[in-house]
């Protein structure tokens, strides 16, 4: 049996464009692993299995993928123990994709180079490329287009899920993205992202990153009110995510957030 940590990522900035021919909107996003976490185990069986998370899907289609693409049968068990919250705009399913496919191509007779896995992963879901590198990411594209950024690493992050909000499927908030016409201004918001990253050298610049085009929250308010120095939804939310310099500051945030939603404290990680 072999065991891997799948971890959360946030979007720490998220820059929608108008929808391509490829049937995908343009992105510039940039990505960051946080310590929250699923663990995933994956050893030899006679079939492919997938226990622990009745709800996968993603898992099980790119194992089969991987075992289709090195030519043999499929013939692993995996278990998720799942911590990340589902359907949270916090990457957990790619995550743990990357993870199991990881894991499963080192088991092969002839398994693919990082680079062959990772241009083999950009098929199965754009989220997925960035969970087999290491470090922050800037993403282009469809958000599968990476390329490595030395980010400040010394914050803390606090994760709150809303009490009450119903998940949208990231379908819906593209429709209602483009019936706003959000993509307007793209190149000048991807300008102001690209200023942005090029040389942040404490946490607090990133303060600056531009807002999140796809989704907002009251709650990113009231966290900077209680001392966050950013504070945004991921992905398609709806989880809203808070930096804070000082870890105490987090803490007390995390405390007076309690009644607002299920509440993470965590950290970034390479």
């Amino acid at each position: 049996m072999t065991v891997a940590l799948a971890p959360a990522k946030l979007n720490l900035a998220l820059v929608v464009g108008p929808l391509q021919k490829n049937g995908k909107h343009e992105l510039a996003t940039v990505f960051q692993r946080i310590a929250l976490a699923d663990r995933i185990e994956l050893e030899p069986a006679p079939a492919l299995e997938i226990a622990g998370f009745g709800s996968d899907t993603i898992v099980r289609s790119s194992l089969e993928a991987l075992a289709k693409r090195a030519r043999v049968d499929p013939c692993w068990r995996v278990s998720i123990e799942k911590k990340v919250p589902v359907a949270a705009g916090l990457g957990g399913g790619s995550s743990d994709a990357a993870s199991a496919l990881r894991l499963a191509n080192a088991m092969l007779e002839t398994p693919l180079s990082s680079a062959e896995l990772i241009e083999f992963a950009r098929r199965l879901g754009a989220d997925i490329p960035f969970f087999l590198l290491q470090g922050p990411q800037f993403g282009e594209g469809d958000g599968s287009e990476l390329r490595s950024l030395a980010l400040p690493q010394d914050f803390s992050v606090l994760l709150v899920l809303p009490t009450g909000v119903v998940k949208s499927s990231t379908g819906e908030v593209y429709r209602a993205f483009d019936e706003r016409r959000g993509e307007r201004g793209f190149a000048e918001r991807r300008a102001a992202l690209l200023a942005a990253i090029e040389s942040p050298r404490h946490a607090v610049d990133l303060a600056v990153l531009p807002p999140n085009d796809l989704a907002s929250s009251p709650l990113g308010t009231s966290l900077l009110e209680l001392g966050a120095f950013r504070a945004d939804v991921s992905g398609a939310g709806p989880a809203v995510y808070a930096l804070f310099e000082r870890r105490e500051t987090a803490e007390r945030a995390a405390e007076a957030m309690a009644d607002r939603g299920e509440v993470w404290l965590t950290e970034p990680t390479w």
